[in-house]
This record gives structure tokens, sequence and C-alpha cells, in this order.
């Protein structure tokens, strides 16, 4: 028997997903926050994940009663938002994520915005955060589908070397340190880091 035949199956997972959009959530145009979010995820993990969607208005109430229900309601460890964190009146995102912290993490949305400076100079117009709320992590996202991938993701070389690390390579680690299960990372999509204290046998 192998090492990774004799490996225990990766831990089963709850990940709340949002898109945040008053025209996407009212029906005048498709949603392709939710498809975005739930694709790379499939693609980057090898746990069973239990997706708890929602399509939601540019509400501040309502994201932030959206955000606790997805946490204590139906125990999501993680938790990522598309959408509604520029700078517009409608934008609301980023201060309702913030009412409902215990804990900011602000190196997650420093980082976000380095990888899309990149691309555009309007990236210093995105207000993404990120906060714990008591075992759960919750991360505003862009609002574009190739926004969300570059971001989780980051940038890589032709080679396939990493460029800019994505935001995604530290949420394992976060989450284990918060009590959240162990997740395990498809190195091909994104390399989770670990110190090595921390780190299981390699699947």
């Amino acid at each position: 028997m192998t090492e990774a035949a004799a490996l225990p199956p990766p831990e089963p997972v709850r990940i709340g997903i949002v898109s945040i959009s008053d025209r996407a959530s009212s029906g005048v145009y498709e949603d392709k926050g939710l498809p975005a979010l739930q694709d790379w995820l499939s693609r980057a993990l090898h746990n069973p994940i239990e997706f708890v969607p929602r399509l939601i208005p540019d509400e501040q109430y309502g994201i932030s009663a959206t955000l606790i229900e997805l946490v204590e309601r139906e125990a999501c460890s993680l938790v990522l938002t598309t959408g509604g964190t520029g700078p517009a009146l409608r934008d609301v995102t980023p201060e309702a994520t913030l009412a409902v912290a215990h804990k900011e993490m602000p190196g997650f949305g420093e980082q976000m915005r380095q990888i899309s400076l990149r691309f555009v100079p309007t990236a210093i117009l995105s207000r993404q955060v990120a906060v714990i709320r008591h075992q759960s992590l919750i991360i505003n996202l862009p609002g574009q589908p190739k926004a969300i991938q570059e971001t989780l993701e980051g940038l890589k070389a032709s080679d396939g070397s990493a460029l800019v690390p994505g935001i995604f390579a530290a949420v394992p680690y976060c989450v284990d340190l918060i009590g959240g299960p162990y997740l395990e990372t498809r190195d091909e999509v994104c390399k989770a880091f670990r110190p090595k204290t921390a780190q299981r046998p390699a699947r």
C-alpha cells in the first residue's frame, strides 16, 4: 500500500459563497460570481466541499446578516464574497463585513490590491477586506471572474513558477489556526503554505 493510499480521506468543508449585486440578484443579468467561485474552489481543493451559495443585493444590513447566517447557522469555515468593494455609493460589502468582524486580517486586502495593480492602476480603488468571526474566515473578493482567479491563485510565469503569490496560499493555515478543517490544496492550482510543524503528509 502506498503512503498516499494509506492517508485518511481529506476532511469535508462547508464554504459559503456570496455574490453581491443589485442587478444580478434581481434577474437583470446572469450572475457569474457564484459559478466562478465554485469552479475555482473545486479545482483548488482535494477536500469534499459543501457549498452554501447566496445571491443578494448591495444592502449593508442584508450582507451582514447573510455573513452571520453562513458562519453561525450554516457553520461555514470559509466564506468568500464577490462584488460591492469599489468606491461607488452602492458598494458597501467592506463595511458590512467589518461590522461582523471579531478580528481584521488586513494582509489579504493588501495582497489582492498588489496583484490587481499588475493589470490596472484603478486597483487602488478596491476596498476588499478579510475578517475572522468566531472560527470562520471571511474574505471579500473582486467582482469579475478573471480577477477572482488572479487574486486567489496569484500570477505565474510561463514555466509555471509563481511570480506573485495568490491569497489562497495563506488561507489553509489561517483556517488551521482558528480551529477549522485541514484544507488540502492541489499544487498545480495553488500550493498552500504552512510551517513544517503544521504540515501533514502530502497527498
